[in-house]
């Protein structure tokens, strides 16, 4: 999240709005935009929350992830992302989208 004076300085504007539920519950509605963000020497872009007047600033873990960082929870420190080769992930089966007959009811 963007605190409101510094991303009317780079004069951004809200894309669409959304939706936000904070740790205690309480819903909130924010502005979204893209911005280009760069920490230790990389760069990318990323949806950003456009704060209001109270709001804090927070690095989220999207920005974190498409620049191939993390945070480690125990020291609070921005580390290098260890990213897993492809060939773990579950293969795509072609026109998994279009097989639905199985989960529809027969009258």
């Amino acid at each position: 999240m963007l605190p409101e004076e510094t991303w009317r300085a780079l004069r951004l504007k809200a894309e669409r709005e959304v939706e936000f539920t904070l740790a205690d519950g309480t819903p909130i509605k924010r502005g979204v935009s893209e911005c280009r963000v760069e920490i230790r020497g990389a760069a990318a872009t990323s949806p950003v929350v456009l704060g209001e007047e109270h709001d804090g600033a927070l690095l989220g873990a999207v920005t974190l992830e498409t620049l191939g960082l993390m945070l480690n929870p125990l020291t609070r420190e921005i580390l290098p992302m260890r990213m897993a080769p492809s060939q773990y992930a579950a293969p795509l089966r072609p026109n998994a989208a279009l097989q639905t007959d199985r989960f529809s009811s027969s009258s």
